[in-house]
């Protein structure tokens, strides 16, 4: 018998339901991975005001070089001009660039039949991993309350794959350090947001934003085998 797929749309909904409820006059901390302006838009309308929100840019995987500065421009004139993101002081940190970690981290030279996979397939959980372990790393390192990745906006990623590794390093942050804390939303401890943005209309919602901002939407993921 299959397991029953999770609805990580709901599983969002009850978290921020909760937040709500708490009625707390601090809103948590989320640092939110992103790729790209166009994804990051309709995530920072629908939560930003829930969360204070920091956007952690490390996406060594884009190609070419000039594609990656591309997309980080894009995504800091966004939020100079984006009002939920200037009301609610979303930050940016981007971290360095370097394309080697992208193939390091994903082993795509070591096993060249990962190059000619299409999109959801093992070079790209590859690469989910690699960077939300990262944003995983800079959000425990400095102490924020959730964190999330906005990849999951997009109906060529696999949601299942991004909320599955997204689970396992909060499991392993909790097993570490704090197991007693696991499960409870207002313990110590950086936790997992889990998402489906795309539901709802959330892409379409990004595509609209993405139009009205005249914001560049660009036609391939980001790393070279996904261009080609």
């Amino acid at each position: 018998m299959a397991p029953q797929k999770i609805n990580y749309q709901k599983e969002l909904e009850k978290i921020i339901a909760k937040i709500e409820e708490s009625k707390k006059t601090q809103k948590p901390s989320l640092l939110l991975h992103a790729c790209c302006g166009p994804c990051s838009s309709y995530v920072i309308e629908y939560l930003s005001g829930i969360f204070d929100i920091t956007i952690y840019y490390y996406n060594p995987n884009i190609h070419p070089k000039e594609e990656y500065f591309r997309r980080l421009e894009e995504l800091k004139k966004f939020l100079e001009r984006f009002p939920d993101a200037v009301k609610n002081q979303v930050k940016l940190v981007v971290d360095e660039y370097n394309p080697e970690e992208y193939f390091k981290a994903t082993k795509v030279r070591e096993e060249p039949e990962l190059q000619t996979e299409g999109e959801k397939g093992e070079r790209c959980r590859r690469c989910y991993e690699f960077r939300m372990k990262r944003a995983w790393e800079y959000a425990r390192k400095n102490n924020f309350d959730w964190f999330t990745t906005t990849l999951s906006i997009s109906p060529h990623k696999d949601s299942e794959k991004i909320n599955t590794i997204g689970k396992e390093l909060e499991n392993t942050s909790f097993s570490e350090e704090k197991p007693e804390t696991d499960g409870n939303l207002f313990s110590p401890g950086t936790k997992f947001l889990p998402s489906d943005f795309k539901k709802k209309g959330g892409f379409l919602r990004s595509t609209q934003l993405s139009d009205e901002y005249g914001l560049w939407r660009q036609d391939y993921c980001g790393c070279v085998f996904s261009q080609r």
